[in-house]
């Protein structure tokens, strides 16, 4: 059986992957030895793991049932080193990492630079996205989600708050009248986020609550696109406050209602609860959450 270890990890990172191509890129051997890897793991079992079509692979039943445990057995190798680490002063490791593409020059992206001069021997793989990412499916160790949480089944840990401002073209608000409250803006246009409610909640500086609707002729499913087309006049919006700072201090973006409120949007790290690399995200998450002074 020790002579077939590697063969059942490299099993496992096929399964994951998807695909012979994709966990050869992963492990860095061609795809060619990861498939002749399989076949010798079938040939020794006598049985097949893997069906082989043109489009996907698909595990048998004696696949699925050697797959279960084969991740339990990396799961416990993993942990196995993991806990070395934590013993040592420079901990060594990789983490793939999901983030709000929004985040992308933001202190959260920075505390991450700072993470890695501190620690040289981690490899940080950042995955920037706008869109829901399955952190399971898509092989990710941890994952920073901006919003409220759904999965229960995950660990997280806050690690601050994304302050919004409300915004538009520097040209574009210049030609109407300054709004004093929501309702002066439902003629508006807006640039609407596909991810978010069409409708705008704001609370003044006396406690009351107001939303605004608006008309939209444009929409998007990028955060950074609001914030360009904000830029180009296309109308208002609501950026994360690191945009709308960048944007209002070039001139080409003003902020209204600055006697209404938006609320702020709750930032967390959310990781599997079993983990493969515990040890390291924890101080990974610790870090950041230090770094963004929560």
């Amino acid at each position: 059986m020790i002579d077939h270890l590697k063969h059942m990890a490299v099993f496992a990172r096929v399964v994951d992957k998807g695909s012979f191509r994709a966990a050869a890129q992963d492990i860095g051997v061609a795809p060619s030895r990861v498939s002749q890897t399989i076949t010798d793991l079938e040939n020794h079992l006598g049985t097949t793991l893997l069906y082989r079509t043109t489009r996907k692979l698909a595990l048998t039943g004696e696949g699925r049932a050697l797959y279960m445990h084969v991740t339990q057995m990396l799961r416990s190798a993993e942990a196995g080193l993991n806990e070395i680490n934590a013993t040592m002063q420079d901990p060594v490791g990789a983490l793939r990492v999901s983030i709000p593409a929004f985040l992308s020059t933001s202190d959260l992206s920075t505390a991450m630079a700072a993470f890695i001069k501190r620690y040289p021997n981690v490899a940080l793989s950042l995955f920037y996205s706008d869109r829901r990412v399955e952190i399971i499916e898509n092989g990710l160790d941890l994952a920073i989600k901006a919003g409220s949480l759904s999965d229960s089944a995950m660990m997280s840990r806050k690690l601050g708050i994304i302050p919004r401002a409300l915004v538009a073209g520097a040209e574009y608000a210049s030609a109407r009248p300054v709004p004093s409250r929501p309702a002066d803006m439902e003629d508006w246009d807006w640039i609407r986020y596909q991810q978010r409610s069409d409708t705008i909640e704001l609370t003044s500086d006396k406690g009351e609550t107001e939303s605004v609707t608006g008309r939209s002729q444009i929409e998007v499913d990028s955060v950074n696109a609001l914030y360009h087309f904000a830029m180009q006049d296309a109308g208002a919006s609501v950026l994360p406050e690191n945009l709308a700072a960048r944007g209002v201090a070039s001139g080409s973006l003003v902020r209204l209602l600055p006697k209404w409120r938006l609320g702020d949007i709750d930032l967390h790290a959310v990781w599997p609860d079993s983990s493969r690399r515990e040890t390291l995200t924890l101080l990974f998450v610790r870090f950041l959450a230090d770094a963004l002074g929560r």
